[in-house]
């Protein structure tokens, strides 16, 4: 299991200002122009509310470069290694290739889809209310960009992860279903152990899942979709079938490309089965499976 918080720079806003915490490793952190954008991005983020209009970013040529390159990069990937329900949502999005779009204009292309919205977020948002949104079909994402010294890396979600990742996922009306039986599955959690063994399997499902598709291993999790370097390395990994208990229990780094990988077999595994364990989830969940577990060894 891993704590939400180390994916993502915290945000404080005070008297002087809003200031987003690099981590002294982060390719932006010596970078005094970089971290002022940042900062400037992530303030109207921090402030907005639900009602107000998404605040807009006027990207530069610099950031709308780093989006040429990545979606220049990944595209014969994902003709490659993406699962075909994942190609139908991107197809069927068409986000602009040439520039980076704004959260509202994604909102736009996915609510006919599956009637999902994105929010803008600043920086870390609480494990509850990111996972409980699920349900009501929102979905938080960052505004800003991985720093131009690295365009195909990112220690960080930024919004080539939430937009490239998890936004052509959502335009697939079955995927975006199990994301929203995974925010109900968050909704009934009244412990903070089951909402984190909800996300713990949200990880190794929607962030980094994988599929067997016509005797070929290809990747549906965002994580794996929106990485230029680990969608080329994950069929080197170890690949597991379906095992709920082990998801939400086992030890992972998030730093790393990630050593063992559970694998769906065809869509239907996703839509069924992952989409009842998030429908069937309550705090009692994990507990069971343990005992489940025990009677098949004894």
């Amino acid at each position: 299991m891993f704590e939400e918080g180390q994916l993502y720079a915290p945000v404080t806003e005070d008297e002087h200002g809003v200031t987003v915490h690099l981590t002294d490793d982060h390719p932006g952190a010596d970078d005094p122009e970089y971290r002022r954008r940042r900062e400037v991005i992530a303030g109207p983020a921090l402030r907005w509310s639900p009602g107000d209009p998404v605040p807009r970013v006027e990207y530069t040529d610099g950031e709308n470069e780093i989006w040429r390159t990545v979606c220049a990069e990944l595209a014969p990937k994902h003709e490659r290694l993406a699962i075909r329900g994942y190609l139908e949502g991107k197809e069927a999005l068409a986000l602009p290739t040439e520039r980076v779009p704004q959260l509202d204009e994604v909102s736009a292309g996915l609510e006919p889809l599956s009637g999902f919205r994105l929010h803008p977020a600043a920086g870390l948002v609480p494990l509850d209310q990111f996972y409980g949104s699920l349900a009501d079909g929102v979905f938080h994402s960052t505004q800003y960009l991985r720093h131009g010294s690295q365009p195909l890396y990112t220690p960080e979600p930024d919004i080539i992860h939430e937009v490239v990742g998890h936004g052509n996922l959502l335009a697939n009306p079955a995927i975006a279903d199990v994301k929203r039986r995974a925010g109900e599955a968050a909704r009934r959690c009244e412990t903070a152990e089951g909402l984190q063994f909800v996300a713990d399997v949200f990880w190794f499902t929607i962030e980094f899942g994988v599929m067997y598709e016509e005797g070929e291993l290809r990747a549906y999790g965002a994580g794996l979709l929106s990485s230029y370097g680990e969608i080329e390395e994950f069929r080197g990994a170890t690949i597991l079938p379906l095992d709920f208990y082990s998801m939400g229990t086992v030890e992972y780094d998030i730093s790393h490309y990630q050593p063992t990988l559970f694998a769906c077999d065809g869509m239907s595994e996703l839509t069924e089965r992952v989409g009842e364990f998030f429908a069937e989830f309550d705090d009692e969940t994990p507990a069971r499976l343990l005992a489940d577990r025990h009677r098949s060894a004894s």
